[in-house]
């Protein structure tokens, strides 16, 4: 069963909890906490959307789409491709821990785990859609995969 909307929302859901970290961190520097932790919270459950909608997708399809694109790409693809994944594994902890000590109001202990969480899940987010814009835009990547599945 192929459900071929998955990777353009999946690009779509990263790109949207990019933007939800970058004003949620913009309302915190203004001083507006409510603000923020809506913003903070909304980028929590759109990442939370994005990994069951990746895990969903790979387990109904298997596909794995290799880079085929020119060969002058393939290395800083890679490059990208292997930060995005280690740092991809570290963010739900990371941003479940940020989290709980917001809402226990542990300030301090939150903004230290923040300003290592924050510029992590903001490059997840961002090279997720970028990973998405090289299989599946500029190359052919993906039709390549599915001709040989």
């Amino acid at each position: 069963m192929d459900l071929p909307f998955l990777p353009t929302l999946n690009a779509c859901l990263n790109g949207l909890a990019f933007l939800l970290l970058v004003m949620g961190i913009a309302q915190i520097k203004r001083g507006r906490e409510e603000a923020h932790k809506r913003m903070m919270i909304a980028a929590l459950v759109t990442s939370t959307l994005f990994l069951i909608s990746y895990l969903t997708h790979h387990a109904l399809i298997g596909l794995t789409v290799k880079y085929a694109g020119p060969e002058w790409g393939k290395a800083p693809y890679l490059i990208m491709l292997l930060a995005h994944t280690v740092l991809a594994a570290l963010v739900p902890f990371l941003a479940l821990r940020t989290a709980y000590l917001g809402f226990k109001e542990r300030r301090e202990s939150h903004r230290k785990w923040a300003k290592v969480t924050a510029p992590i899940w903001i490059f997840v987010s961002i090279t997720g859609v970028l990973i998405y814009l090289v299989l599946y835009v500029f190359t052919d990547s993906y039709q390549q995969a599915n001709a040989q599945a």
